[in-house]
């Protein structure tokens, strides 16, 4: 089955130099596939002068070329983005809706696709000689401070862990609180993944990493191996097995974390396995590891997707300076 039927030629190649050569994650190719496909229909679209009721599910765009690539302006773009966020239905699996604009990282991540896609044709392929996205801004985020487990709720949650797969949600909890490995990375890992006092985590891009493991995390780990080894799996690599003997999932792992928090008191509708991960992260500032080896645990790209932890910090410590009796002593009034 061709994945990318209708997909015009000058956009294969783009996919294709990225699954081939920079080696990136099919998710990442099927989201650089989605975004440009819709982006050259929204083209499309505008430069044969339909109307914007025009459904664009049904605009065919095997005909696109490097002539029709170079017909797009900047303005053009400012177009698109305009209508994703104006007119794109919301939800895009309910075309009825009445909900219409999509947020604004879904745009980001949109222009993203388009800018990387301009990068290869004017840098990579040299192509075309102008890049119109070149200079053009993302749209900014609202960066909302990430909610995460205080030490003691993270003891709690750790003590709450019981049931016939006590030892398994127990070394899963571990994991996510000592590591702050993703849900993804998590289920991925095989048996062939763990190195006595650290584990071997395969993250975004197919980027590999290696992360250590805590004294009683390194335990939980060898407590479960002591049980694992007894276990049949349709998957004999997997290191986590799920109830019905497959390689555990996301979903099978989100339930797990939900069902723990409740039985530890916590609301779980406020956390999840990745706010277990912004609890690692949390956990290891307080400890005083510093940022920068804090990214490197987690698989970081960027630095600044790692200091907005460094902010929690900052009033986790001004909350400590105020609590201190001497805080308010003025001796004026003594």
């Amino acid at each position: 089955m061709d994945l990318y039927a209708g997909c015009p030629q000058i956009l294969r190649e783009f996919l294709s130099y990225h699954e081939t050569i920079k080696g990136q994650s099919k998710k990442t190719i099927a989201e650089y596939h989605l975004d440009l496909r819709l982006f050259l229909r929204f083209m499309k679209m505008v430069k044969l002068e339909m109307p914007y009721s025009t459904d664009l599910t049904a605009i065919d765009i095997k005909d696109v070329d490097l002539d029709f690539i170079k017909s797009i302006t900047t303005t053009d773009v400012f177009d698109f983005l305009s209508y994703l966020a104006n007119d794109r239905v919301k939800f895009e699996d309910s075309p009825s809706s009445m909900d219409h604009g999509i947020g604004t990282a879904a745009r980001a991540r949109k222009l993203s696709s388009i800018k990387s896609f301009y990068k290869y044709l004017t840098i990579r392929t040299k192509q075309l000689q102008i890049n119109p996205v070149q200079d053009m801004e993302f749209p900014k985020i609202r960066k909302s401070l990430p909610k995460y487990l205080t030490l003691e709720q993270s003891q709690a949650l750790l003590r709450s862990v019981s049931g016939p797969f006590a030892e398994r949600d127990y070394a899963i909890l571990m994991i996510f609180l000592n590591c702050g490995i993703r849900r993804a990375e998590l289920v991925g890992l095989n048996l062939s993944d763990v190195y006595d006092d650290r584990i071997r985590v395969v993250g975004k891009g197919n980027k590999e990493r290696i992360v250590f493991l805590g004294t009683n995390c390194h335990k939980a780990i060898e407590d479960y191996l002591a049980i694992r080894q007894g276990l049949e799996c349709s998957d004999p690599r997997a290191l986590f097995v799920s109830r019905d003997k497959n390689r555990i999932s996301v979903t099978a792992v989100h339930r797990l974390v939900k069902k723990h928090m409740l039985a530890a008191g916590l609301d779980a509708t406020q956390f999840s396995a990745h706010k277990l991960r912004h609890t690692a992260a949390t956990l290891m500032l307080s400890g005083g590891v510093d940022v920068k080896t804090v990214q490197e645990v987690l698989g970081h790209e960027h630095l600044n997707t790692t200091e907005i932890y460094t902010h929690i910090e900052n009033t986790e410590l001004r909350i400590a300076a105020e609590a201190n009796p001497l805080s308010k002593f003025d001796p004026d009034k003594e």
